[in-house]
């Protein structure tokens, strides 16, 4: 997890993680100016801090390449994402094979979820599916299960806001083994951070870098 004054919620996420997944290591990114960095240590879990803070990117990249499992499993910790969902979908890496499993939020509208944000997804999620054929439906989902071997492999670019676009995307071009389930998303706690116009300038310049990146190489 990456967390940015998460005081409020960081205590029930920790513990709802070690109630779902009691083995699990627990790596949080952190780049607060309040109590969060101290309530997660505090229980247990390993807080690397980022500070001050070098954006959304750096903070999930640093976080992903400092995980020591055979499979990273992301999520926020704001209390949105199930954390009973962790093991399943770490399961289908282990033992189905897939290379990521991407924890789609959108089988239909989130009563958590503003309007504008799930239309935008939505819109976005058309958008990939048709440059990527096949079918998408959630770009942005902070919770998903990667196969760390994979995440080594990868050539994103950690720099900027929307990166689990690219995370998700990138593998797909790459021919790597990518399942979908729908998760439930729940009401967050505390205040949001994400700029939504920052947002998708990011979301469309990583599907189109990703989508027409071997076009790219070969034209320079």
């Amino acid at each position: 997890m990456i967390t940015m004054n998460e005081e409020a919620a960081v205590g029930k996420v920790i513990t709802d993680i070690r109630q779902a997944a009691p083995g699990a290591e627990i790596v949080i990114v952190d780049s607060s100016r309040d109590r969060t960095p101290d309530i997660a240590a505090s229980l247990g879990a390993r807080v690397i801090r980022q500070f001050p803070p070098q954006g959304y990117g750096r903070a999930m990249d640093l976080a992903l390449r400092s995980a020591s499992g055979e499979v990273v499993v992301t999520m926020d910790c704001d209390d949105t994402y199930p954390a009973d969902r962790i093991v399943p979908l770490a399961r289908m890496v282990t033992e189905e094979g897939w290379d990521l499993v991407d924890g789609s939020r959108l089988q239909h509208k989130p009563a958590a979820m503003p309007r504008i944000n799930y239309f935008a997804n939505w819109a976005f999620a058309l958008i990939a599916s048709i440059l990527f054929g096949r079918r998408l439906t959630d770009l942005h989902s902070g919770m998903r299960a990667y196969r760390r071997s994979m995440i080594d492999r990868l050539p994103y670019r950690p720099a900027g806001a929307a990166l689990p676009v690219e995370l998700l995307l990138l593998p797909i071009s790459l021919g790597y083994r990518v399942a979908s389930v729908f998760i439930p998303y729940q009401e967050r706690i505390g205040t949001s951070t994400l700029q939504p116009l920052d947002s998708a300038k990011w979301t469309l310049q990583r599907m189109l870098w990703v989508r027409f990146r071997p076009w790219l190489a070969v034209r320079n």
